[in-house]
């Protein structure tokens, strides 16, 4: 038992810990790795906010068809989406509105920067409607995380 003891002991006092260079050279490849990596990492929210917008005018989606299914028509333009969380009492009255709403808000939907998602029925080219929202900068056009993201993408 003894003689356990004192190999551990010696096997201690061999041992040595990492010198203050072998430290610093460790310390200056994380912070190369960290200037490399935060730029990429930071760019990360805007890219979560824009695949957030485009799920967000899936759901959007997907609400606009039950409302058709039961009303015959898509909200106008002037009813916006809000005809999705209140019966519109503007022309076209809908007929069956679901009670409830199609939505489980009770503010008009907003996109992932805080702006209003804006919606036009008819939409451009023949579509029955669009969903616009403006990215970033909620100003037309744009680009990268400031370009605009349409339902129709």
């Amino acid at each position: 038992m003894e003689e356990r003891k004192i190999r551990i002991l010696e096997r201690r006092k061999s041992q040595r810990g990492f010198s203050l260079i072998e430290l610093m050279i460790v310390i200056v490849i994380l912070g190369l790795l960290a200037s490399m990596l935060v730029p990429k990492i930071m760019d990360r929210p805007n890219e979560a906010r824009v695949t957030k917008a485009k799920m967000d005018m899936k759901a959007l989606d997907s609400a606009l068809k039950l409302y058709k299914l039961d009303t015959g028509r898509y909200p106008s333009t002037e009813q916006g989406l809000m005809a999705l969380i209140t019966k519109p009492d503007t022309r076209p009255i809908p007929r069956n509105y679901r009670k409830g709403g199609y939505l489980d808000s009770t503010t008009a939907p907003v996109d992932p920067w805080g702006y209003e998602y804006i919606y036009r029925s008819p939409g451009e080219d023949d579509r029955d409607y669009e969903i616009i929202s403006l990215g970033a900068d909620g100003m037309e056009g744009g680009e990268d995380f400031d370009a605009d993201i349409n339902s129709w993408e």
